[in-house]
């Protein structure tokens, strides 16, 4: 596909500024080593995936060039995110914490700063500021940090964009909600028989690729919408898995919690947490329900596995252009798994997994996919937090290992800049930016010592927590009673330490508070009120 006018216009600008700075360093008589060449850099965001939902975390699913990724490269095992799509979105593209960058809920504006629905103007995004840095900046894949179109992806930095402004709720068409699809800044309609999401943001993110290939390193922001419900999933994918999970949830549960503990991502002091979510026993079910659950799991599952094909054709494509090597890959989640329910005027009943069904695959498989932390998305227990990060590059990680120090996608920015040698300033375009509460990363990544964080805190939706050393205090709303665990013995937050612990709790909630004002947190009842 030939670039578009508004494609052009935005990348020419940049590319004659660096070639005639390239012409006053050669008339400077500037006779140094050449400097060293910048990587590109890749972000793979999946939507809703659990924390045991890859084959090398243990599970059954079917995930080869993600397994890859990770036999190859650094498992971050105790990285975080924001609990929440739109939250975690806005604090991958701006390291801060997300009510900094006016996205402390959803795309819902509250006329509060921290709670805009869209990404402010004290922020900058990492493709506004690689850009500034002569990176080719591309995203393929779902936004969903502002609605409007002054707010989309080619107003905050990138040069190229295909996909999703708003949500979500996206395989075949036509669409939930008559979601936009987006090329560039304008919508564009797409084949209603034969259009896929996740292929679709494959395809273009491919394209986008060898169409920059002679324009220096580049930035790919990959933006997955898999496998965020609605269950929808190629038939051949489907059958793939059809038959595997009429063993039910707690075999396949105990399954992936022992596959965890055998890999060493799971200390022997943790405990499985409580099963969820399941009102009837496995054994109990009638063979047309087991059928029936068996069905959506194999839905979601073939989701991850197309997913993942992606993922290999990217391989593929980076490999083609002679790129893998001086690419760096990140790939995470937005959240852990999901266990919305929809209400009965969203629900379609065709057969699940077709473009005719809108459905979930339902809070027993989600807890399964959390294996082995409780709760799930939007909560900020372990299961709604916890995401692992997985980082390739053979030049930058010599061998392939994990790493337990904690983390969170905030940090990403900082990273990114870091391996592009670029600044973060104190002012971008007219306006100040915040500074960063996010830290690089690239010192971990290279096996170097320290922690990265002294603390961490959340926020969303009247939840809160905080993480200080292997103490992590929690809440989940409407209580406003705080839960002590210990983090070291008790990842799973299987033992409440409250009661014993006062002036643990004590010190953690003080220093919660702190992190909340600095930051633009409010009382979640206070703020409903406001509405």
């Amino acid at each position: 596909m030939e670039r578009s006018v508004k494609a052009w216009s935005a990348f020419w600008p940049r590319t004659i500024a660096v070639f005639f700075l390239a012409l006053v360093l050669h008339g400077c008589g500037q006779t140094g080593p050449a400097p060293e060449k910048r990587p590109n850099i890749i972000l793979i965001l999946a939507d809703d995936l659990g924390y045991s939902d890859l084959g090398f975390f243990g599970s059954e699913i079917m995930t080869p060039n993600l397994d890859r990724l990770a036999e190859e490269g650094l498992i971050l095992t105790q990285f975080y995110t924001a609990a929440r799509c739109c939250p975690s979105r806005a604090s991958l593209l701006t390291g801060l914490n997300p009510h900094q960058a006016g996205v402390g809920y959803m795309t819902k504006d509250m006329k509060i700063p921290g709670y805009r629905g869209f990404l402010n103007e004290g922020c900058a995004t990492i493709a506004e500021l690689l850009q500034e840095s002569g990176y080719t900046t591309l995203m393929s894949g779902k936004w969903h940090v502002g609605k409007r179109p002054e707010h989309w992806p080619r107003k905050r930095g990138f040069d190229r964009f295909f996909g999703f402004p708003e949500g979500g709720g996206v395989y075949f068409a036509p669409f939930h909600r008559n979601r936009l699809v987006v090329l560039d800044d304008d919508p564009i309609e797409v084949d209603e028989e034969t259009f896929y999401s996740t292929d679709a943001i494959t395809k273009h993110a491919i394209q986008f690729l060898e169409e920059s290939r002679d324009e220096g390193p580049f930035f790919l922001f990959l933006s997955h919408v898999a496998p965020h419900f609605p269950l929808q999933a190629h038939e051949e994918d489907i059958a793939r898995y059809r038959g595997r999970y009429r063993e039910g949830f707690p075999s396949i549960r105990k399954k992936r919690f022992d596959r965890l503990r055998e890999l060493g991502f799971v200390e022997e002091s943790w405990r499985l947490s409580a099963a969820d979510g399941a009102r009837t026993p496995w054994a109990e079910m009638s063979d047309a329900t087991r059928d029936q659950f068996d069905l959506r799991m194999s839905v979601y599952a073939a989701q991850i596995t197309c997913m993942d094909r992606g993922i290999g054709a990217i391989f593929e494509k980076l490999t083609e252009l002679s790129e893998l090597e001086n690419t760096v890959i990140f790939f995470l989640s937005d959240n852990g798994a999901s266990n919305e329910a929809l209400g009965e005027k969203e629900v379609r009943d065709g057969p699940i997994g077709t473009r005719d069904s809108f459905t979930t695959y339902r809070t027993p498989w989600a807890n399964v996919s959390n294996t082995p932390f409780r709760s799930y998305k939007r909560w900020v227990h372990e299961g709604g937090l916890a995401a692992p990060l997985l980082v390739h590059n053979a030049g930058l990680i010599p061998e392939s290992r994990s790493d337990s120090r904690m983390a969170h996608v905030m940090d990403l920015l900082p990273t990114c800049l870091d391996l592009a040698s670029a600044p973060y300033p104190a002012r971008f375009q007219g306006r100040s930016l915040l500074p960063l509460s996010g830290k690089s990363l690239v010192p971990l990544i290279r096996g170097e010592p320290g922690e990265v964080h002294e603390q961490l805190c959340w926020e969303h939706e009247g939840n809160r927590a905080i993480r200080k050393g292997r103490w992590k205090l929690v809440s989940a709303y409407p209580s406003l009673d705080w839960e002590l665990y210990d983090m070291e013995r008790d990842r799973t937050e299987t033992e409440d330490l409250a009661a014993q612990n006062p002036k643990i709790v004590k010190e953690l909630s003080r220093c919660y508070d702190l992190w909340a004002s600095r930051c633009g947190v409010l009382p979640w009842r206070d703020l409903i009120r406001r509405q």
